[in-house]
């Protein structure tokens, strides 16, 4: 997700546990290779952010094997090739989604990938534009058949919202169709969720998107209540989580910090009644620091917990000296 899955938040998941797999925003593969990682705030990353995958936007082959090459010499664990961004200015482009409607030039890319590395090769995708599985199940084996190593389907079809509910229940003909790891994505918001997920589509696993955003202590909750794993719990602070995520920024280039407070709030906020009072101070606030004193305030007047005075002035005070934490 756009400017939600980086380094502040992956390492946010990371302290309650139960991810499977990490991933980056979406990388363009033609600006990848130009891009320094030690100022991108694309590639800011630590070391306990592992597994991590690599999500590639590609819209030909051409860019594919720079990219791949960068990726090595970034360390990538994993190569994600997105194929079913939804996006009106990614598929004008003639990414994302906008590839599944040209299955020859995805065949293309697809084999340049699989030449080009011995890392696990991933793609994500969109159910199509009816209820008909049929061509979304063979594009799949197309995908399959070329070499990629697990597929995760977004259970909407072509145009529908976040609003509409996800069809999980359609997954279930493509996972049949299939010899390599299915993972369902769209709608899982609950361990409720991911366990009627689960049982509709006959999925391998699970993909979580806004919900990590909003309940970043979810994928431990799974873990243990669906899958049965063994993930120590911890307890649930939403200001102390809040407040670990802005620290997290610090990694960020200053510029780079406050928009995506911004949009981990409008997420995050949904945790509480009236939640939009802290979504708007923080999307009218016009710094880093006018957004953490916004925040704090509307957590003491919303939230029985309370970040000790010690740590809120230490995050104030890294804050007004516009201090940036170098990379683990």
């Amino acid at each position: 997700m756009a400017g939600l899955t980086h380094s502040a938040l992956r390492t946010l998941l990371l302290h309650y546990g139960g991810v499977g797999l990490l991933s980056t925003e979406m990388l363009s593969a033609k600006r990848l290779p130009m891009e320094n990682p030690a100022l991108s705030p694309y590639l800011v990353r630590t070391d306990i952010e592992k597994p991590l995958s690599h999500q590639l936007l590609v819209t030909g082959a051409a860019d594919v094997e720079p990219a791949v090459a960068a990726l090595h010499r970034l360390g990538a664990d994993a190569v994600d090739l997105n194929l079913g961004c939804p996006a009106p200015k990614v598929r004008k482009k003639g990414g994302g989604l906008a590839l599944m409607s040209r299955p020859e030039t995805v065949r293309e890319i697809i084999r340049t990938a699989r030449r080009a590395t011995e890392l696990p090769l991933s793609a994500k995708i969109r159910l199509g534009e009816t209820t008909d599985i049929g061509p979304v199940r063979d594009f799949c084996l197309l995908l399959q058949d070329e070499g990629v190593d697990m597929i995760t389907v977004h259970a909407r079809l072509k145009g529908e919202s976040f609003a509409r509910k996800p069809r999980w229940s359609l997954l279930a003909g493509i996972r049949e169709a299939l010899t390599i790891p299915m993972v369902a994505n769209g709608g899982i918001f609950s361990v409720a969720d991911a366990g009627k997920c689960l049982e509709q589509s006959g999925a391998d696993g699970l993909m979580l998107g806004r919900a990590a955003a909003r309940t970043p202590w979810l994928f431990a909750e799974i873990a243990r209540e669906v899958y049965g794993i063994d993930v120590l719990e911890k307890k649930i602070n939403r200001v102390w989580a809040y407040g670990e995520f802005v620290r997290g920024l610090l990694r960020f280039p200053p510029e780079r910090r406050l928009g995506r407070l911004k949009e981990f709030s409008h997420y995050f906020a949904l945790n509480y009644s009236f939640g939009h009072h802290l979504a708007m101070a923080v999307q009218r606030s016009q710094s880093m620091l006018e957004a953490w004193d916004a925040a704090v305030a509307f957590f003491q007047r919303a939230d029985d917990e309370a970040l000790s005075d010690t740590d809120h002035a230490a995050i104030r005070e890294l804050l007004a000296a516009g201090v940036s934490a170098g990379q683990d």
